[in-house]
């Protein structure tokens, strides 16, 4: 499923699917709030997930 995703959304994701906020993936990957958003909300279609608990539920190893 990853292959699915583009590298930014697949390193974005990966940390969402842990429980870290938008803020604290943000953070950690020197971007801003909205656009760890953004990026999550293009993700999440091509995963087949509609929310952020979800995530959780799909294993993300490349």
């Amino acid at each position: 499923m990853p292959a699915r995703l583009t590298p930014q959304e697949l390193q974005i994701v990966r940390p969402a699917a842990g429980g870290l906020s938008n803020r604290d993936i943000a953070a950690r990957l020197f971007l801003s709030p909205h656009t760890v958003g953004y990026h999550l909300c293009k993700a999440y279609p091509r995963l087949g997930v509609a929310f952020r608990g979800e995530l959780r539920d799909i294993v993300l190893f490349a």
